[in-house]
């Protein structure tokens, strides 16, 4: 049997994806076109969007997604970190280094789950919330990665060294597969270099955080 559902919840939705998925906004008509429903029908669902901050409307009248969805979007990490942490552990442990996993956040990539070795005389110290470009550093080098198609080997794990603290060196591979969620699994520590076996294995935790997600 099919559960009941709400058409206006779901239209709602509906314009929040479409809204998502653009970055120059979408007009009425263009949004009634995506819809398949008349205009009045698109002015009402935005004009209940924007009385809760959801959607926002510009001066040229184009819809774009509103800051109130950053909100919303806030409660997601605590989900999201609980539901990693056990392959965070894991990982952690197995390797003696300071594994982590990282969200877009903007341009920048955002540290949201951190979990450091239990049995090691010293690690590197790396605290959630943490933040740095997307450019630098394997967690958000290896995010960009993941922008592009899975089966390139050369986008399965990134390996740096030094970007973002000297003598540090971290290895990160994309979460992949997961709605709404563009991340990384990764590692840091005190090293010269970090070896191919340990990018593999990080490449291991990642999938297993994208599977713990879905």
């Amino acid at each position: 049997m099919t559960a009941e559902t709400s058409q206006t919840l779901d239209r709602g939705l509906r314009v929040l994806k479409l809204l998502a998925d653009t970055d120059h906004g979408l007009t009425v008509t263009e949004l009634s076109g995506k819809l398949g429903v008349n205009r009045t029908v698109v002015y009402r669902l935005l004009a209940t969007l924007e009385q809760h901050a959801l959607v926002r409307r510009d001066l040229g009248g184009r819809a774009r997604v509103g800051l109130g969805v950053l909100r919303l979007g806030r409660q997601v990490h605590p989900l999201v970190r609980e539901a990693a942490l056990p392959a965070l552990r894991e990982l952690a442990e197995d390797i003696g280094a300071t594994a982590h996993l990282t969200l877009v956040d903007g341009t920048e990539a955002l540290a949201v789950a951190v979990v450091e070795p239990s049995w090691t005389d010293y690690h590197v110290a790396y605290r959630t919330g943490f933040r740095h470009p997307l450019q630098r550093g394997a967690a958000g080098r290896a995010i960009l990665a993941g922008r592009g198609p899975g089966d390139d080997p050369d986008r399965q794990f990134v390996l740096t060294h030094g970007e973002l603290e000297a003598g540090a060196s971290g290895a990160a591979a994309p979460v992949r597969g997961v709605g709404g969620i563009e991340g990384s699994v990764g590692v840091v520590m005190l090293s010269e270099a970090v070896s191919e076996e340990i990018g593999e294995r990080v490449v291991r935790a990642a999938k297993d955080v994208a599977e713990a997600l879905r």
